[in-house]
């Protein structure tokens, strides 16, 4: 016999503008059989009433198009942080809002390892540390030495696109004032120069570690528990369906995403995007790879999206700016991927079908992006292609207006506006150009497709945060960024349930509550379409249900 079940809740946000409000939803399998009142749901027959969520607010499960696995495993290193931070066991991390706080918690760490008898060669790895938010000056190794001379000190930044070393790591990667690659940032004056400083930029340069010590960042292996500490901190936050938007997706990775999300108590849809191989050959096997793993899918592992890579980090100064270039000067950022090679590669995983993300953060990167994706489809044309830029940061109307011809999504990096805000208006891009930071109604007016994300491990996994980011605008120092690029509480809304859905492909399954769409809610204390719009981050989350099983989410 098949067994229904029907929920009440003291409101139902169904995301279906045919039925905008519900009281009662009834599941059977799985899926949503009916949405609506009492009377109307138990018109299917037979079934058991559920009233735990009577007092709370139903919305769609929410939909996480950009962020990384690696939120769950980060927390193996050492936080550095500026601001505070939650872990997957619920634990509170305080920011480090000093230079001296940040060494202390290094030589902290560092004395332990030395007391728990580790070799003294194996690496100290922390993570989260940003320069930006101490002014003008760069740490160097003089600052990671005073931590420790003698045992290998490596700190990822919290854009993960670069690192900072100590000498120890330095002398043992074998990087010195003969290296000469791209990112390997070298003093310029005093006694040390020509030295390298111990700064890191981008993967050409980071790399120089990694083969030494192993990748201590994003590409780092995948573990069990670091897939359920992801799936741990997505179930705190309401989140149903996320991406992993950059893998490897070799044997191992893929036998534990199968192993992970192919258990029953596990509370998270996955979508991994493959590391996109560069040159032809390359590529052309990379999309062959993929199309062979789509046919492993199942309704919670999805593999066929691929993600590329054209530019670096706005606040890191890697990220490939238009003219007049970076406000405090600094020279323009790094091409991740030669824009020539983005083009051919991103034409060879088109061809193959597959659906393409690519980063591009500031503006040069993102036109260099929108003109080559143009004479692809010029070349290839394939209808609802939903190839997405990701991050975004400095789209403006004019390349709103050409993506929305050429059929491209956006996912906007919101949560900047917070975190990096400040910065963005004084050092990187200055007042005007920061008014027109992630561009959510510009979008929205172009008639583009829109997500919103944190970008996890990024910023914190939290998508009522960030449509909190998008819909005040607001920075640390109290600024108001650009507040005609605000949007509503229920378009913001709409882009971490439906729109992010439809960049993932998945808006017919996830993303509204309604009949034939799998189960999946978030679970929440308040309406966030009935709050002050600068309480929504503040609306708690109680857990999610996953095709119709209910996960609580351990109590913050």
């Amino acid at each position: 016999m098949t067994i229904t079940t029907v929920y009440a809740a003291r409101k139902i946000v169904t995301m279906n503008p045919m039925q905008p409000h519900a009281t009662h939803v009834a599941l059977r399998d799985g899926r949503i059989l009916s949405v609506g009142t009492l009377d109307d749901v138990s018109a299917w027959g037979q079934y058991t009433l559920d009233r735990r969520f009577a007092e709370r607010v139903l919305v769609p499960g929410f939909v996480e198009g950009h962020s990384h696995l690696k939120e769950g495993s980060m927390w193996d290193m050492h936080y550095l942080g500026w601001f505070e931070r939650r872990d997957p066991q619920g634990k509170l991390w305080p920011g480090l809002r000093s230079i001296e706080a940040v060494v202390e918690r290094l030589k902290r760490a560092a004395a332990q390892m030395n007391a728990q008898g580790k070799a003294a060669d194996e690496p100290l790895l922390a993570w989260g540390f940003d320069p930006i938010y101490f002014g003008a000056q760069r740490l160097t190794v003089e600052h990671f030495d005073q931590a420790s001379r003698t045992r290998p000190i490596i700190v990822v930044h919290a854009n993960l696109h670069l690192m900072n070393v100590n000498s120890a790591a330095l002398r043992l990667a074998g990087i010195d004032r003969d290296t000469e690659v791209e990112g390997v940032v070298k003093f310029n004056s005093g006694a040390s120069a020509g030295e390298p400083t111990g700064e890191l930029q981008e993967p050409a340069a980071m790399y120089l570690v990694i083969r030494k010590f192993g990748d201590a960042g994003m590409l780092a292996p995948m573990t069990p528990q670091g897939v359920r500490n992801f799936a741990a901190l997505a179930c705190m936050q309401g989140v149903t369906t996320a991406t992993d938007l950059v893998n490897k997706l070799g044997d191992a990775d893929v036998s534990v995403l199968e192993a992970v999300l192919g258990s029953d108590d596990c509370n998270i849809r996955l979508l991994p995007a493959f590391q996109a191989f560069h040159g032809t050959h390359g590529a052309a096997l990379g999309a062959e790879h993929v199309k062979k793993l789509t046919q492993r899918n199942t309704d919670k592992l999805r593999f066929g999206l691929v993600k590329m890579m054209l530019d670096g980090s706005i606040q890191g100064f890697s990220a490939r700016l238009r003219w007049p270039g970076y406000f405090n000067g600094a020279a323009n950022g790094i091409w991740v991927t030669a824009p020539a090679q983005y083009e051919a590669d991103f034409e060879t995983y088109h061809r193959a079908g597959l659906q393409i993300h690519t980063h591009t953060n500031a503006d040069e990167a993102s036109e260099v992006a929108i003109a080559a994706i143009e004479r692809v489809l010029t070349r290839a044309p394939r209808p609802d292609h939903r190839h997405t830029l990701q991050h975004g940061q400095m789209l403006d109307a004019p390349m709103f207006a050409r993506m929305a011809s050429l059929g491209l999504a956006a996912n906007l990096f919101a949560n900047h506006l917070w975190y990096w805000g400040d910065q963005h208006h004084e050092v990187t891009l200055g007042p005007d150009r920061a008014n027109r930071l992630d561009a959510c109604a510009s979008a929205l007016a172009a008639g583009v497709p829109l997500a919103i994300h944190a970008d996890a491990p990024v910023t914190p996994l939290g998508p009522l945060f960030s449509a909190w980011c998008a819909v005040n605008r607001i920075t640390p120092k109290g600024r108001v960024l650009g507040a005609a690029e605000r949007i509503t509480l229920a378009q913001a809304l709409h882009a971490i349930t439906l729109g992010a859905a439809w960049t993932l492909k998945l808006e017919h399954e996830v993303g509204s509550i309604e009949c034939g769409k799998r189960a999946d809610f978030c679970v929440l204390e308040d309406d966030p379409l009935s709050v002050d719009p600068m309480a929504l981050k503040d609306v708690k989350v109680w857990g999610t249900v996953l095709g119709g099983k209910v996960f609580e989410a351990a109590k913050q």
